[in-house]
């Protein structure tokens, strides 16, 4: 059918594909389309199967014409996609839509067919160098003071309350059930503000107002009104440079007992540990974990970067919408809310959404040329994965998960994920031979709490 193609590369690995189909197969089309509908088509004063061919082209006139062009294109495009000669680089991408490049051809049955189709393809690129590069990390290590302070964080875990007697007054630590609203300038309730039975800790901050420091002395049953004023750089957007009047009544006081940190301590957080030492040993062990796993994610976070600042990827748009997408999905599940609804309450407009998008772009085509050079330098490499590998990958996971081996072996059996789980274990093998083959230098002293709480700089994976 196809007599001729030529292809062109555009920016954004787009191509643009030219097809002649000559005007034999084009008579030929016009034809059987012709002759299925005068076997198929009904008219008034003509049986069925015999109404004239000339009958049927006066009754459909243009209409006829477009189809023909329709199944033409479309038949030839399935002839160019399947065709075993195809070059690869220039098959559309599976979630890339071919569109017309301008309007549909007429159709001449004395001439060949021309049209112009534009699609995405899978980049064309050339991982950077990958060996020899040097990265710089922080140095890192494991102080008693966050022990202690882990230790700590275990107290207030296991911490019970009490209620408190009648006339007690609220203090700092104490935990406060309280109802409150806003008052207008006449001291009436303002509809809409009223929260009711809203527990918190005196002195952590966590609610709105931050009135705990106005509450402390009141005893529960108390109802007292106060007026508050905040900054213009006040963290809640909402109550910046504003004075509010505010209602609060606390309906219930609770002592929080925080357990004392000694032996007797350690054996009621778990029969394993015997003494406060094995305890601290055991957060020292987590810790040191911890930071292991955030150091290596560090280095490969920065190895990569350098690997990406040599590797120029022209990322298609189909491909950074799919990413996209998965963004607006892991963001309305913190919402807990459908993706539409989600929007909704964002923006009011194409254009508003686009702007949005426009802020997560640039972590989205990190994310996106980071996987492209992981999967390239895997396949380049021909890493793959031994049974013993993944039998010994299985009995890792299923101790992290509380599980025996037959359990996890049942539980990824049924899920369906041992290729995912190849693959993900493909991405390790990888990472630990990026270590291996470049250097990582050590720099500053940077304390651990400070480093563990660092948003993650790049990430390492994408949905492509």
């Amino acid at each position: 059918m196809i007599i001729s193609k030529e292809i062109t590369n555009l920016e954004h690995s787009r191509v643009k594909i030219t097809v002649v189909i000559g005007k034999d197969d084009v008579s030929a089309e016009y034809d059987k389309i012709l002759t299925d509908y005068s076997k198929n088509l009904q008219i008034p004063g003509f049986r069925k199967g015999k109404v004239p061919k000339e009958v049927i082209v006066r009754k459909l006139g243009e209409a006829l014409k477009k189809e023909v062009v329709g199944h033409i294109i479309e038949h030839s495009m399935t002839e160019f996609f399947e065709d075993e000669n195809s070059p690869k680089e220039n098959l559309p991408l599976a979630y890339s839509q071919p569109s017309l490049e301008g309007e549909l051809p007429c159709l001449d049955l004395g001439k060949d067919l021309s049209y112009t189709m534009v699609y995405d393809v899978f980049p064309r690129f050339t991982v950077g160098q990958w060996k020899g590069l040097e990265v710089e990390i922080p140095d890192v290590s494991i102080t008693e003071d966050d022990v202690n302070r882990e230790l700590e964080d275990v107290r207030e875990r296991n911490a019970f309350v009490l209620d408190k007697p009648e006339d007690a007054e609220a203090m700092s630590n104490d935990v406060a059930t309280v109802s409150y609203s806003e008052l207008d300038e006449n001291g009436a309730v303002i509809s809409g503000t009223e929260r009711e039975d809203f527990v918190f800790t005196i002195g952590s901050g966590y609610n709105v107002f931050k009135f705990d420091e106005d509450i402390i002395g009141m005893k529960k049953g108390e109802t007292r009104d106060i007026v508050k004023t905040y900054s213009e750089d006040f963290a809640e957007k909402d109550l910046a440079g504003k004075t509010k009047k505010i209602r609060i009544k606390i309906t219930s006081l609770k002592k929080k007992n925080i357990p004392i940190a000694d032996d007797d301590f350690a054996q009621d957080v778990d029969e394993k540990f015997k003494t406060l030492d094995d305890l601290k040993d055991d957060i020292k062990e987590k810790l040191t974990k911890r930071l292991d796993e955030r150091l290596k994610e560090v280095k490969i976070n920065r190895i990569i970067g350098k690997i990406l600042e040599q590797t120029p990827i022209d990322i298609p748009e189909s491909m950074m919408r799919v990413q996209l997408d998965a963004q607006w999905r892991n963001f309305a599940r913190q919402f807990n809310m459908p993706v539409y609804k989600l929007k909704e309450g964002i923006v009011k407009s194409p254009e508003g959404l686009a702007s949005f998008e426009d802020l997560w772009r640039p972590e989205a085509s990190r994310a996106i040329m980071t996987q492209l050079v992981i999967q390239t330098i895997i396949k380049d490499l021909n890493l793959e994965i031994t049974d013993d590998e993944f039998n010994k990958f299985v009995e890792k996971r299923a101790k992290e998960y509380g599980m025996s081996v037959e359990e996890f072996t049942d539980y990824y059996k049924k899920q369906d994920i041992k290729d995912y789980l190849k693959d993900e274990m493909r991405e390790m093998k990888l990472f630990d031979i990026l270590i291996a083959e470049n250097t990582v230098k050590i720099g500053a002293k940077e304390e651990f709490l400070s480093f563990i709480n660092q948003k993650t700089e790049e990430k390492v994976v994408a949905d492509v």
